[in-house]
């Protein structure tokens, strides 16, 4: 009996009727009318030839794509081996640093791609779009449990002696049309979550923005701040250089190694580093780091152009390539981790960062208390500080809302596929639904 059974309910995939234990370690049973089959029976690995002409690429997320190639050296690219459309990509390669991404793909594009990978070609005995949605799960399910190696890499030897278990050509063309389709109208509901997300930030920042370089009162008389990246403020605002407002922290920690490490990141602000990043956790002794106290703002000298400033909810040290600034009196430091990790006021920061490339600016105190700032009193920056937590909240709440939807989209994805691929549901009857506009045109 099967689990809708027991249940009463309704099932919209059924089981197919009969199933045995399967020798196929991925498989746990298969439908009965199933034959075992080995890849290397249905793929044969595709001699390596060069192609300079064509365009570079690799895989991303399950897709052949196009590769950036203004880093790419020629003799690199003239190393490159080439996969045509119809030919499928696998990535071998330390498979246990990764065991996220999708590491197969049918290519859809003609390039060519580093030596590395592995390019398999068909035998013609299984469907194209079928074998692609198999070795997608042969690569879930099966693939990073082989290899040898402290890099763990396979061989096309490990894939093709692996076993899998074959429906009919029939029923691999309805189960690849069955996928195809599913997983465009989940593609399509993620998509749409992720503009959400997107909006939501863009939302987010414009009314952060606006608090903090206009108030809260719409009503307020405005004047010019005489600044062109703040245009005009609350009258009653003052106009500040940074310098006047903070005080630069040189307090070296000692050799203490009990002390919080803390890093800058551009999407977050200020975060322990154990948190983020547990490889990288790893100073060896704090001696001449920063010590930071709660309330301080860390400037990232390197990135605070692309937004690596913030305010720190700790105490602790950070390393001198670092800048540590205390406010001074009447100052919330959390007004101005607002002001400074927005759009504009980082566009102002990349204009006074030293350097010839973007790659080597560099911002540093001298240069960022020149730079001119909005001062609300201090019982107004406590204001906009609690308006901005308040917004905050509810755009992260609808944000969180949005990823959990996308996490389980992506689960569904993933557990579609393996039930049509390893047999689990039975879509030989499936057919294209007919849409409402396709429909009234039949009916016309």
């Amino acid at each position: 009996m099967s689990s809708c059974e027991k249940n009463k309910a309704p099932c919209r995939y059924m089981p197919y009727q009969s199933y045995i234990n399967s020798s196929a370690v991925w498989y746990k049973k298969k439908p009965v009318h199933w034959k075992y089959e080995r890849f290397k029976y249905n793929f044969i690995e595709k001699t390596k030839i060069n192609a300079t002409h064509l365009p570079a690429g690799s895989i991303s997320f399950g897709e052949v794509v196009y590769k950036n190639e203004k880093n790419l050296s020629k003799d690199t690219k003239n190393s490159y081996q080439e996969v045509l459309a119809g030919e499928y990509l696998i990535n071998p390669l330390n498979l246990n640093f990764d065991l996220i991404s999708l590491r197969t793909a049918l290519s859809d594009i003609d390039v060519v791609v580093s030596t590395g990978y592995i390019v398999l070609q068909s035998r013609g005995e299984l469907y194209s779009r079928f074998a692609r949605w198999l070795l997608q799960q042969f690569d879930v399910s099966h693939m990073k449990t082989l290899g040898a190696g402290v890099r763990q890499t396979i061989n096309y030897a490990d894939i093709g002696n692996s076993i899998f278990c074959q429906p009919s050509l029939e029923e691999q063309i309805t189960i690849a049309a069955f996928l195809d389709h599913e997983t465009a109208k989940i593609d399509t509901l993620i998509d749409k979550q992720q503009q959400l997300i997107e909006l939501l930030k863009e939302k987010r920042q414009a009314v952060i923005s606006h608090a903090v370089t206009k108030g809260l009162d719409p009503d307020v008389p405005m004047k010019d701040s005489g600044v062109k990246w703040l245009g005009e403020v609350p009258e009653h605002w003052e106009i500040q250089p940074i310098k006047r407002l903070f005080k630069l922290i040189i307090k070296p920690s000692g050799v203490n190694n009990n002390h919080e490490l803390l890093s800058v990141y551009t999407a977050i602000g200020v975060a322990p580093r154990k948190d983020l990043e547990p490889k990288g956790n790893k100073a060896s002794s704090t001696d001449g780091y920063w010590l930071v106290r709660k309330g301080d703002i860390i400037v990232n000298k390197l990135l605070a152009w692309m937004g690596a400033v913030g305010y720190s909810e700790y105490d602790g040290v950070t390393s001198p390539a670092y800048d540590v600034l205390r406010g001074k009196v009447n100052i919330n430091a959390k007004f101005y981790h607002y002001l400074f990790r927005s759009e504009f006021t980082q566009q102002e920061f990349k204009r006074w960062s030293r350097g010839i490339m973007e790659v080597r600016l560099r911002l540093y105190f001298d240069e960022l208390g020149r730079i001119i700032s909005p001062v609300p009193i201090k019982y107004e920056q406590d204001l906009i500080v609690q308006k901005i937590e308040k917004v905050e909240k509810k755009f992260i709440q609808l944000e969180n809302l949005a990823f959990e939807q996308i996490e389980l989209l992506k689960e569904r994805r993933t557990a579609l596929i393996s039930a049509a691929v390893t047999g689990k549901i039975d879509v030989r009857d499936w057919q294209v639904p007919v849409t409402q506009t396709e429909s009234d045109e039949v009916m016309a």
